[in-house]
């Protein structure tokens, strides 16, 4: 027989537990005022039929030693991470190296990859642009501060945040910003190999890309955010 919400929370409580949950947005998007804008070729239909169509972001967790930012690139067809760099800042430099274990990992070349992402100043830089230009990538911006215009990646950045970084519910584990890079590692593998993601049939992502490149003519499915 199940039970209600109330009635969980309250033995949840008297055993002293609690469940995981999203601690209180802080903002990483600083757009840059003078900084031209790509244009938004995604307009919040996260959808692909194909691997690499890439989404990119930023977030943060708090160490003890201070801030670390992360930054994942994101498979909008199988939610793989393809790419990501953990670093004590949130300069280009750090989207820069996310992008080049993405292209490693990927492949060289994609003339038809969209690399969207929201309007900080490290998706607005000339060096941003002309790395993606060397992949043969188009960028894509959304608006400032909406979430909606970065719908996937900020799923991946809120359920990374809630199954390994900390929350109300427990506090922050990491003694430095190196502790989170090497724990990130880890938590990517997982995701990547392990999670199982129900808009994906209950399988993890490199399951489900396997079985496209095993079928290519015969895998028509098209794959969104929920």
């Amino acid at each position: 027989m199940g039970i209600g919400r109330d009635q969980t929370a309250r033995l949840m409580r008297a055993a002293g537990i609690a469940g995981a949950r999203r601690s209180e947005r802080v903002t990483t998007t600083r757009r840059d005022p003078v900084a031209s804008r790509h244009p938004d070729l995604v307009k919040r239909e996260f959808t692909a039929t194909a691997p690499n169509r890439l989404c990119t972001d930023l977030t943060f967790v708090p160490t003890w030693a201070g801030v670390g930012y992360v930054c994942f690139i994101i498979d909008a067809f199988s939610r793989m991470i393809v790419g990501w760099r953990v670093a004590p800042h949130m300069r280009t430099e750090m989207v820069l190296d996310a992008i080049e274990m993405a292209r490693w990992s990927c492949g060289h070349h994609h003339g038809d990859l969209r690399c969207h992402s929201d309007a900080g100043s490290q998706f607005t830089s000339i060096r941003y642009g002309k790395r993606l230009a060397e992949i043969g990538a188009t960028p894509s911006i959304g608006t400032v501060g909406d979430s909606f215009d970065n719908a996937l990646a900020e799923t991946v950045n809120g359920y990374y945040k809630t199954e390994l970084a900390c929350g109300p519910a427990r506090p922050c584990p990491w003694k430095s910003v190196e502790d989170l890079e090497l724990a990130t590692l880890g938590w990517v593998h997982w995701h990547n190999t392990t999670r199982l993601h129900g808009y994906l049939g209950d399988i993890p992502p490199a399951e489900f890309e396997n079985t496209f490149y095993a079928e290519p003519t015969d895998h028509k499915q098209l794959v969104g955010i929920k």
